[in-house]
């Protein structure tokens, strides 16, 4: 049940940081693109941290 939250919660932060990049292109901002990339590049970061955690 751990492991689903987790994925859970990645997605949904890798979700945030795909509609700030694609929210930021559509209003020309440079930065609300940049914490988008942040948040996914963090969710990223945070699933293979995860995978090898359970190894």
């Amino acid at each position: 049940m751990g492991s689903a939250v987790v994925i859970a919660a990645l997605l949904v932060l890798g979700a945030l940081g795909v509609a700030g990049v694609v929210l930021g292109e559509a209003d020309d901002s440079p930065g609300l693109q940049g914490l988008g990339v942040l948040l996914v590049i963090a969710a990223v970061a945070a699933g293979v941290r995860a995978v090898r955690r359970r190894r």
